[in-house]
């Protein structure tokens, strides 16, 4: 026994001073990459505890505190929904504490940058705090969560807005034979990825014999949109180009897709039904990995982008990988320079904060799917219409940002 606690004690002193050595090689560079990785291994403790933290929070008596035990799948969408809460507390105090910063020499600075093993324990106590709050409180965090998860879903949309605009411009800057070649291929392909891909939405999602009204709308309006977005593009008046066209046309496709594959899988229209009764683990393995991949893309771009903030001193990716970068950023502040900060500090923990609204959403099928489809991610009616209203913004804003500069040609865009 003796032995036995000795072992524990030094597996445990061993453990401390191995994060504490990781936590303390975060350099200036490598604090971006960190914070991704916080919020995917948030992600992934959301994850686990949906599925074995059920039975323990059924005993915990201010959470299960009503005169009938609630359903398994209750439990599970709110250990998900306080960890999802614990962390948008973490990212919005930081993004609070973050206001204001323009320079290097601002002490906050060394604060977002550095201070891992406080960061890291500091959200693990919140966390775990979260699980003492009462109910009533969670519950108000899962109503503000769906709207803060749709202006998630708006940052999406404008990131990939700016980004196919940008796509287009360089290529067309070039001005050589070469890479207008190149840009009438990669919008031919995505031309034919979407009607192929409209193809197989017609297979799947209107099977013969069945009244499938509904996703034959969803289908035909997003063709429509596929068509006026090149219509608007090739206008004189616009004088726009087919390859941002082609690639929202892919995307809004993509996203009627999601939305469709997000139908209850014993509603009758949904053809995957027949090809997915069950879900394996590691099919929810996938998923989760997309939807971390996803969220942390978006956090990424959005907190260095220009379509949001304009940021002052010379332009750098957020997550620089070159080493000379790191040398050159690590340089300056050794020597105290007084250079403008690259990105907003408080928008980028702002963009996380509302990230963990919406992963805590697609753990939970918006809240409603566990009960429906069992251990499915992000299945369920809410989250049909989510993906649907959300292509119908896209094509909106695309459209928008198409003819804007003629409705309004005294203001730039």
């Amino acid at each position: 026994m003796w032995a036995a606690s000795c072992l524990a004690s030094c597996c445990a002193a061993c453990a401390c001073e191995a994060c504490r050595t990781v936590v303390s090689s975060i350099s200036r560079r490598s604090a971006r990459i960190a914070y991704c990785g916080l919020f995917a291994f948030s992600l992934i403790v959301s994850w686990i505890l949906r599925e074995v933290a059920a039975p323990l929070m059924e005993k915990i008596p201010w959470i299960n505190h009503f005169a009938q035990t609630p359903d398994r799948e209750w439990f599970e969408t709110d250990a998900v929904l306080r960890v999802s809460l614990g962390n948008f507390l973490f990212f919005t105090i930081l993004a609070i504490i973050m206001i204001g910063v323009k320079d290097q020499k601002d002490p906050r600075d060394r604060l977002h940058h550095g201070g891992w093993m406080m960061k890291v324990v500091s959200w693990c106590l919140m966390v775990i705090f979260m699980f003492f709050l009462p109910n009533g409180i969670v519950t108000f965090y899962e109503t503000i969560s769906k709207f803060g998860s749709g202006l998630f879903l708006l940052v999406q949309v404008v990131l990939l807005l700016d980004f196919v605009h940008g796509w287009n411009d360089n290529w067309v800057k070039k001005d050589e034979q070469f890479w207008y070649i190149a840009l009438f291929v990669v919008s031919l392909v995505c031309y034919v990825a979407t009607f192929s891909f409209s193809g197989l939405l017609f297979h799947f999602f209107t099977p013969s014999g069945h009244d499938c009204g509904l996703n034959t709308f969803f289908i035909v309006l997003t063709l429509i949109f596929v068509f006026v977005f090149a219509i608007v593009a090739l206008h004189p008046a616009v004088n726009g180009s087919l390859l941002p066209a082609s690639v929202i046309s892919v995307y809004c496709t993509y996203l009627c897709y999601s939305g469709l594959a997000s139908e209850p899988r014993d509603y009758e229209c949904n053809g995957l039904h027949n090809h997915s009764k069950a879900v394996s683990t590691g099919s929810l393995t996938l998923g989760l990995v997309t939807t971390v991949l996803s969220v942390v893309y978006s956090a990424v771009r959005a907190g260095s982008s220009t379509t949001f903030l304009e940021s002052s001193g010379e332009e750098k990716p957020l997550l620089p990988f070159s080493k000379q970068d790191d040398q050159q950023e690590d340089n300056k502040k050794d020597d105290k320079s007084t250079g403008a900060v690259t990105y907003s500090y408080s928008f980028f923990h702002l963009i996380f904060s509302l990230a963990s609204m919406y992963s805590a959403m697609l753990l939970t099928g918006w809240s409603t799917s566990v009960g429906e489809s069992g251990n499915l991610v992000d299945v369920g009616w809410p989250s049909v219409w989510v993906r649907i209203l959300t292509g119908w913004a896209t094509a909106g804003l695309y459209i928008w940002s198409l003819v804007a500069p003629l409705l309004f040609p005294e203001r730039e865009f």
